[in-house]
């Protein structure tokens, strides 16, 4: 997979120094939102402004407790499934991006819709929609159950076939092994997912590359900058909810690249302090759904308890956005 991505400026090697107290915190940058969430999150607040409450939110429109939390206090209704929204009122579609079937069904019950999917994610379903059309079988690396997933699968669900664990790449059957390729849910692992593309490889020698990289710049860089800073740490602190897939990476990460411990916490007040027990270097990072108020308030914490010392260890510096859904870009 490709080291670039467009929009990003690399930052060189990163330089970690030491601290005069022994304490100290090292600090991922790029870390926290992308701009998909940040799409995603301000179409809802537009939506809230613009049409006022309720606004529906067809499952979380990103993975993180604090977001969901702060929009529903604003009037959001997240739901699990358009069924639950009354007939002609407006819903959102969360970042992670659903299927032509549930478009279908907000169809027919008459909601007024605003797609918020992440354009990666939107990237991934044309690329199924592009090889279904040319009768491939299609190797979809990601996780069970995830809503990123289920929508990807459904734009073609008689030629997609989920690869999750590694006992599944026995499972697969292809038609013709020389019409084959894999694409990615966007959040994974950029080591993981290449160790099953290896794997997939082994029983298929003609698998097909995507045409570009499915796992979405900033899922890559916040595991970057992590693996630049954990063999220097003795705990990391990833901020972020334990249904955020990117979130949950960045902890497989730091632990494969050196950190002697790591943790998933949403809330600074959800550390245990018995963590910080013979720690020297904390390391901090954030999920790509994690407003950096959350960022900052373990910070707080941290330096209440010693670790008053901050070096930010850059890899990357993000430069992409994304227009708002059109829906709302006329408003």
């Amino acid at each position: 997979m490709s080291e670039a991505s467009p929009g990003i400026e690399p930052a060189g090697t990163p330089t970690i120094t030491g601290s005069a107290s022994g304490k100290r915190v090292l600090l991922a940058k790029p870390r926290g939102y992308c701009a998909g969430v940040d799409r995603a999150v301000i179409a809802v607040e537009k939506a809230l402004d613009v049409y006022g409450a309720p606004v529906y939110v067809r499952k979380e429109i990103v993975h993180n407790r604090h977001v969901v939390d702060t929009l529903r206090e604003r009037g959001a209704i997240f739901v699990d499934e358009t069924s639950e929204v009354p007939e002609g009122a407006l819903v959102v579609f969360s970042a992670h991006g659903v299927s032509p079937m549930v478009h279908a069904e907000a169809a027919e019950r008459n909601l007024r819709t605003i797609d918020a999917t992440c354009p990666l994610v939107t990237k991934v379903h044309k690329e199924v929609n592009r090889f279904a059309k040319d009768d491939y079988d299609i190797l979809l690396i990601g996780h069970e159950g995830h809503e990123e997933v289920e929508g990807t699968a459904g734009e073609a669900p008689d030629k997609v076939q989920l690869v999750d664990k590694a006992e599944d790449v026995d499972k697969v059957e292809v038609r013709d092994p020389s019409k084959v390729i894999w694409l990615s849910q966007t959040t994974l692992s950029v080591d993981e997912t290449m160790e099953r593309v290896d794997q997939l490889r082994e029983r298929f020698p003609g698998l097909a590359d995507p045409p570009s990289d499915d796992i979405c710049y900033a899922t890559t860089n916040r595991q970057v900058a992590v693996k630049a800073m954990a063999a220097e740490c003795d705990l990391v602190l990833v901020v972020g909810s334990t249904n955020s897939s990117n979130s949950k990476r960045l902890v497989e990460v730091a632990l494969k690249a050196g950190a002697r411990t790591s943790y998933l916490v949403d809330f600074a007040h959800e550390v245990d302090e018995a963590w910080l027990d013979g720690v020297t270097t904390v390391g901090v990072t954030s999920g790509a759904s994690v407003p950096d108020v959350l960022v900052m308030e373990l910070l707080d914490w941290l330096a209440k308890r010693g670790y008053a010392d901050v070096d930010e260890v850059t890899t990357a510096n993000e430069k992409i956005s994304f227009a708002p859904p059109k829906e709302l870009r006329k408003v």
